[in-house]
């Protein structure tokens, strides 16, 4: 286990917050597999000043996804403040906020990933949001830096540690590398080696080898995974078994299948749209599921075009019919 300010997180590995994937289904589905701990979707700091409704339900937590966090945007103090005081009555067990986001709508209000390039706006951030939050512990996620020239994950990591928050998350790449190329370990490491509190490493942990090597490479106190869980919320099984020396089956097609469904369902019951425009957001998950399978590639752009669940339903019985006329024929050539 591990201590966030007075929060505690089984050591195993976390999901990270990621806009328009990491709903309420998605982080129920990751928590059901053994998601230590989730982060919300980003909140704008200052559209929950302003009582905007779709912001304001994005930070309702239910019972089962505890610990979670809700994560906070923005580039004024004042607002920051404001919002943290408003998201508490909604219990979040942590407010963390977000420091790390590459994406241009949140870069040119100066929020996300371009607070790297202001480390005393970042750290006047914080501390507004400590003071405001009680005690509720506040966390930041940042990036390496903003670009390979400008690497300051440690100067500003110490900065929002003097400023009072309770742990660091670093994805090891920099703002201009968006998603691409390979995330820095060691900058993780050096974060590590620098601060008190807590770090969260991110960046590049796709199954249980890799939670492990960041584990040993970094020292940090957990691992947290974005994009590793596409399609895959079982990554969070494999490494709790890894981790405590307990055999781990994989899925099997069949029962891939079985969760994607489980996840549309999930989609649907959860969404207040019909639905058609329920199963359209839904389309991106169905596709993940059906990743490095045989024959994905046909059934994938299918996904993209999924209106309802029985066609889902539908479509999922003839990707595992597949798999399995596969397996049977190479059963046949080889024996």
């Amino acid at each position: 286990m591990i201590k966030i300010g007075n929060v505690e997180i089984k050591k195993t590995a976390c999901l990270a917050p990621m806009a328009s994937v990491a709903d309420r289904a998605y982080r129920l589905m990751c928590k059901k597999y053994g998601c230590a701990y989730c982060v919300s979707e980003m909140v704008s700091a200052k559209g929950i000043c302003y009582s905007d409704k779709k912001t304001a339900e994005l930070c309702t937590i239910t019972d089962d996804e505890r610990p979670m966090a809700i994560q906070l945007f923005g580039s004024e103090p004042d607002f920051m403040a404001e919002a943290v005081e408003i998201v508490l009555k909604y219990n979040p067990d942590i407010i963390d906020i977000n420091m790390g986001c590459p994406v241009p709508k949140v870069v040119n209000i100066g929020a996300g990933s371009s607070l790297m390039k202001d480390i005393d706006l970042a750290g006047r951030i914080t501390e507004s949001a400590v003071k405001s939050a009680g005690n509720v512990p506040v966390t930041v996620k940042i990036r390496s830096g903003w670009s390979t020239d400008s690497i300051n994950a440690v100067e500003i990591a110490k900065t929002i540690e003097s400023a009072g928050a309770s742990a660091i998350a670093v994805h090891g790449r920099t703002r201009d590398q968006f998603y691409s190329g390979y995330a820095d370990w060691n900058v993780i490491k050096s974060v590590k080696d620098a601060v008190n509190i807590p770090v969260i490493g991110n960046g590049d942990v796709t199954d249980a080898d890799s939670c492990v090597n960041m584990y040993n490479t970094t020292g940090c106190d957990l691992v947290m995974i974005g994009r590793g869980s596409y399609g895959n919320p079982f990554i969070f099984k494999e490494i709790e078994c890894r981790l405590n020396n307990k055999l781990y089956i994989p899925p099997t097609v069949e029962e891939k299948m079985r969760v994607m469904l489980e996840h549309i369902r999930m989609i649907i019951e959860l969404s207040p749209k019909s639905e058609e425009l329920a199963v359209h957001e839904a389309r991106k998950h169905s596709a993940w599921y059906m990743n490095g399978y045989y024959g994905s590639a046909k059934f994938r752009a299918e996904c993209y075009q999924l209106k309802s669940y029985s066609e889902a339903e539908f479509l999922a019985e003839r990707f595992i019919k597949l798999q399995n006329d596969r397996l049977h024929n190479n059963h046949q050539k080889n024996s």
